[in-house]
């Protein structure tokens, strides 16, 4: 892909992208309609998305339809015009401008929502650019008058002081509406909201490392501005704020797959990578999957990133280790707070890694270590982790872990401690993608998506079988879980040439657990034949993490 020339190269995502908009706009004209006229009540968004696919289907004559082109743009506009006249557009009340979010029981009375208008408010501008000459005078008319509403509500004008998500999409409205609107006050506070934010990533690392889907927030906020922004030199700036996000994914990129740690993560993420359609559009190594569980415009908008970037994301043909430092920031507190460390393992048939630390997120979402099979690979879940459950976990929802783990990571092994306190749930969950398992009473050797795995629990488990993955619960902590992977090339080079073979040489490595004066594990990996070592003492305030008998250091890891 990335030797083609660059004309080829912008062939293919159109391609891609119009793939994206066929599938969404079939999907669109099939789905019959609520008594409110729209398809969606989860999210209001959705019905703006879907629509907007239908309607540039209908309109696009280079697209085959197996439908009526002017019955699909009809039904595109019906729920377009639902969706904006649910906006609130009494000046003076709370949340004027805004959109609700969930619409059930009774969409015309949801209460308007902060969320909504952060990102479809700045689309809003774009789809109203590229296709309202085709619009009906009705439709016109409806999206010039909220797009008024929006400008008025002000709700970008705020400043910037985590920089996350949220003000990233504040930022790229400054932009947008301050140019539409001739408003060179708040363009100033654009400009000046984008170069401090990008200083602040290049310099400390992105906030909100691995955070799905709101880092696609990121990226469509500021590729929606950059393709409507008229001044070259904002522009050149929205290039290098581009720049850098596509940079940051590529680092942590194995088709689809986002390897490593993630601060937030919602059920089509994690167990699995689903959110993969702007992966997609920009490198397209796999295929579009059937399921598109986030939509939003990535048939759409479309940034290319440079030749670096797109070659570091796609060619895994030899091992990697990615080792970064962030600096998060914590509004209203005066301390600057501790670094956090993320570390990843990629080679071509799988990646492993997540982050040192134990990080409070919003929701407790994160998602502290995983091994990562490229999304083609795996049949389900694309993953394998441990974790012990806390607040927000449910059973069937494999997130929302709890504060009690300690980790050790080197290249293709990952040991964990779960140092559990009395009275609190004693069990782990741990989930292991489909594929080929053979159980032993303290461990699980599998073949999965051409890789093997060697699984080892310190406690006695149980295994059930979920509909995209397996689940592994082990009672009884404290104590540990040692992972190690090897692609069925690296195992042959071991002299390893089946799943028999292996689990006969793994059971031989099984790891040291020991408990009492505190917790601890150790582990002779295939890698390099390195000794691993990971414990903690009885108050589980002493942690010692260390690779042949040296300690792991973070001297190495930036930004």
């Amino acid at each position: 892909m990335t030797d083609q020339p660059k004309h080829q190269q912008e062939t293919s995502y159109i391609v891609r992208q119009r793939e994206i908009m066929y599938a969404a706009a079939v999907e669109a004209e099939r789905r019959p309609l609520l008594f409110s006229g729209l398809w969606f009540h989860d999210d209001v968004r959705n019905n703006f998305y879907y629509a907007s696919y239908l309607f540039a289907a209908a309109v696009d004559d280079n697209l085959e339809l197996p439908f009526s082109r002017e019955d699909a743009k009809r039904k595109a506009e019906a729920v377009l015009l639902e969706t904006v006249r649910l906006q609130n557009r009494m000046p003076g009340t709370p949340l004027y401008g805004h959109w609700p979010l969930g619409l059930s029981p009774a969409p015309q009375e949801a209460a308007p929502h902060e969320l909504p208008v952060e990102i479809m408010g700045s689309l809003m501008v774009w789809f109203c650019k590229r296709y309202s000459a085709r619009f009906s005078a009705g439709l016109r008319v409806a999206f010039h008058t909220a797009i008024g509403h929006i400008y008025r509500s002000g709700f970008f004008r705020k400043q910037v002081a985590e920089f996350g998500h949220h003000e990233a999409k504040y930022t790229a409205a400054k932009l947008i509406f301050g140019q539409l609107f001739e408003d060179e006050e708040l363009r100033e506070d654009g400009r000046h909201s984008l170069e401090i934010t990008l200083a602040h990533i290049r310099a400390k690392g992105m906030p909100e490392y691995g955070s799905l889907p709101w880092f696609w927030h990121w990226v469509q906020a500021f590729t929606c501005a950059w393709e409507l922004e008229e001044d070259s030199s904002v522009r050149e700036m929205l290039g290098g704020m581009l720049d850098f996000l596509w940079a940051e994914r590529s680092q942590w990129y194995l088709q689809g797959a986002w390897a490593g740690a993630h601060s937030r993560g919602w059920p089509h993420d994690v167990p699995a990578d689903g959110n993969v359609l702007h992966d997609y559009v920009q490198f397209g190594d796999f295929a579009l999957p059937a399921e598109m569980p986030r939509t939003e415009y990535a048939g759409f908008l479309y940034y290319e990133a440079p030749e670096e970037v797109r070659s570091t994301a796609l060619n895994r043909q030899l091992p990697v280790e990615v080792c970064k430092k962030t600096e998060k920031v914590v509004a209203g507190s005066p301390e600057r707070q501790p670094a956090l460390h993320s570390y990843a393992y990629i080679c071509k048939d799988y990646a492993a890694g997540g982050m040192w630390e134990r990080v409070e997120e919003f929701d407790n979402e994160q998602l502290r270590w995983a091994f990562s099979l490229p999304v083609p690979a795996a049949e389900g879940v694309n993953r394998l982790y441990f974790f012990h459950p806390g607040q927000g976990y449910q059973p069937g929802d494999p997130r929302h872990q709890s504060p009690y783990m300690e980790v050790l990571y080197h290249r293709n092994t990952v040991l964990s401690l779960f140092p559990v306190p009395e009275g609190a749930d004693t069990a782990i969950v741990g989930v292991l993608p489909l594929g080929e398992w053979i159980r032993q009473p303290k461990a699980l050797l599998g073949y999965a998506g051409n890789v093997y795995f060697a699984v080892y629990v310190s406690q006695d488990y149980e295994l059930l079988e979920r509909s995209s993955y397996l689940e592994v619960t082990s009672k009884n902590m404290p104590g540990g879980v040692v992972v190690e992977a090897l692609s069925t090339d690296q195992a042959a080079e071991l002299g390893i040439y089946g799943l028999e073979e292996f689990a006969a040489a793994a059971m031989k490595r099984a790891p040291e657990f020991t408990e009492g004066e505190g917790l601890s594990a150790a582990y002779t990996a295939w890698s390099g034949n390195e000794r691993l070592q990971l414990s903690i003492d009885n108050k589980h305030t002493g942690i010692l993490s260390q690779i042949n008998g040296k300690p792991v250091l973070f001297e190495h890891y930036n930004v």
